[in-house]
């Protein structure tokens, strides 16, 4: 039987050592991340900042899902979720029309598989004052509603998606929080 050299030795628990830690980042980090939640509580009836002066009242009960949420200063989203309905605000640039800018957005849903507009687009506004346009798609096994509002060179863009129990019940807090959209132009 051979001999193991003192060398040899160091070199194996070396091994066992890298393989350890790397073992240890694998399962870890992985455990550690999913125990931080990515949802945020908000408090009721204080604006959020959705990005390029842009903010909005969340509906009362919401969370701010930090993933999808990315405040800047010429652009920004943020993704609410209220229960299993999520409720997505992006706001950039735009130098065009609010009918531009409505078929833009109904060109992006159509655009993913399976999603569909459906009926006519109807004229909301907000109680600021932006003129928008909203409409409804459905999506496999969810259905949803978008909105789209142009005003001081920037489009802001809300979708809402959800199955349809849920969408129903939620969908009046939704759109009362859409009619708090407010740009205030200092966010440029």
């Amino acid at each position: 039987m051979a001999r193991i050299t003192g060398r040899e030795l160091k070199n194996l628990v070396g091994t066992f050592g890298v393989v350890a830690t790397l073992a240890g980042l694998a399962f870890g980090l992985p455990a550690v991340d999913r125990a931080f939640s990515a949802e945020r509580s908000l408090r009721a009836g204080v604006p959020v900042d959705v990005g390029a002066g842009v903010t909005v009242v969340p509906p009362s009960g919401a969370t701010l899902d930090v993933t999808g949420t990315r405040p800047g200063d010429t652009m920004g989203s943020a993704l609410f979720r209220l229960g299993a309905v999520q409720y997505r605000i992006a706001v950039r640039p735009f130098d065009g029309d609010l009918e531009t800018a409505a078929s833009r957005l109904r060109q992006r849903i159509t655009g993913t598989p399976g999603y569909q507009v459906t009926g006519s687009q109807l004229a909301v506004g907000t109680v600021d004052g932006l003129d928008g346009l909203q409409g409804g798609y459905t999506a496999p096994g969810r259905g949803g509603r978008y909105a789209v509002f142009v005003g001081d060179g920037l489009t802001i863009e809300v979708t809402i998606s959800g199955n349809d129990l849920d969408l129903g019940r939620t969908l009046p807090q939704i759109e009362a929080s859409t009619r708090t959209l407010r740009v205030d132009g200092s966010g440029r």
